[in-house]
């Protein structure tokens, strides 16, 4: 049983893309809200937004924001959330966090409810909610993981530039105009904003999203590489990962391969187990060239997978194409899906 039947719900980064994203996922599920409050910086405050027919003024994200808030739903960066999170939490509200400032906290659930909604019930007043690449790929995984074991996760993204937000999805739509009109294209976003050197996207693959850490891998790849572990609790789990950004404006795609730990598993074993996981659409018809991508998943929750075919030298290596709308699986859905969860389990 639940303790309430509406709630009151605060979104901070409600001007942002995945916070557009969480306004639109919240009135489609009809989300149980008593009251609404809308949250950003000091410089979006003021700022109007229309949710279910009726306007509301945004307000500059203060500690005192979230008194009477049950639960907060944070997209406006790291820092952000390091900064009111807690003080969130301190008033009372469950906060679930999209960026990375606590996913890998010891003390901090790290969710995906198809795969571990248990850990919810864990919680000490803030969730996180993983990196959009880790999410469509763990939801496909997690099904074959339950039936038939899992050692060992290699996976190469094909990632979208609405990862990079708002700005990186204008740039990519001036660049390929300058391209196509014969100009030199401007670049000032990607693959990191806040460094010197970057890369025209359109017409292009930037095998670099993050900064690079010491071992070479960069950090969305390192995020992808120990997310994976903790949401599976397989600390023991190899995982490597290469990720790139493409001129896709929706939609990131992953080539991932696996080893299982069953012997005698076929492909049909893993559509037939992927065709009836939670939260998963199998796309998988080689002969009428039928297999997922971004721009068919675009505006979708789900997962969808597809090109799922043995290796040709390890009987327990398989190969699959996993692809979801990372603004949604990835991000806004997501957050809203542990939302809805922790109103089912009675946890707000």
């Amino acid at each position: 049983m639940t303790k309430k039947q509406a709630f009151h719900v605060a979104v901070v980064g409600a001007t942002g893309a995945v916070g557009e994203q969480m306004l639109k996922t919240l009135e489609n599920r009809n989300f149980p809200i008593g009251k609404l409050t809308l949250l950003s910086s000091k410089r979006s405050a003021g700022k109007k937004l229309v949710f279910k027919g009726e306007e509301f003024t945004i307000q500059e994200a203060t500690p005192e924001s979230f008194e009477g808030v049950d639960i907060a739903l944070f997209s406006a960066g790291g820092s952000v959330s390091l900064e009111l999170a807690p003080e969130a939490a301190k008033r009372g509200a469950i906060v679930v966090d999209n960026t990375s400032a606590f996913r890998m906290d010891a003390n901090t659930p790290l969710v995906v409810p198809e795969v571990n909604e248990k850990d919810l019930l864990e919680h000490n007043g803030i969730i996180a909610n993983p990196n959009c690449s880790t999410i469509q790929m763990v939801v496909a995984l997690e099904p074959i993981r339950q039936a038939y074991g899992l050692g060992r996760v290699i996976v190469s993204t094909y990632q979208a530039v609405s990862g990079a937000g708002v700005t990186a999805i204008e740039e990519l739509k001036t660049q390929a105009q300058a391209m196509l009109n014969g100009e030199t294209p401007e670049a000032n976003i990607l693959p990191v904003k806040a460094l010197d050197k970057h890369y025209p996207i359109a017409f292009n693959a930037i095998p670099q999203i993050d900064k690079f850490t010491d071992n070479g891998f960069t950090y969305e790849e390192m995020k992808m590489i120990n997310e994976t572990k903790k949401i599976m609790h397989m600390p023991e789990l190899e995982v490597a990962a290469t990720c790139v950004r493409l001129p896709v404006v929706s939609g990131h795609s992953e080539s991932v391969y696996i080893e299982i730990e069953q012997d005698g598993v076929t492909v049909e074993d893993l559509r037939t187990l992927l065709a009836s996981a939670e939260g998963v659409v199998l796309q998988d018809n080689p002969a009428e060239q039928l297999y997922p991508t971004p721009l068919d998943a675009t505006g979708k929750n789900e997962v969808f997978v597809g090109r799922i075919r043995k290796d040709l030298n390890n009987d327990k290596g398989f190969h699959l194409w996993v692809v979801s709308d990372n603004l949604l699986k990835g991000a806004a859905w997501n957050s809203v899906q542990i939302a809805e969860r922790l109103v089912k389990l009675g946890l707000v």
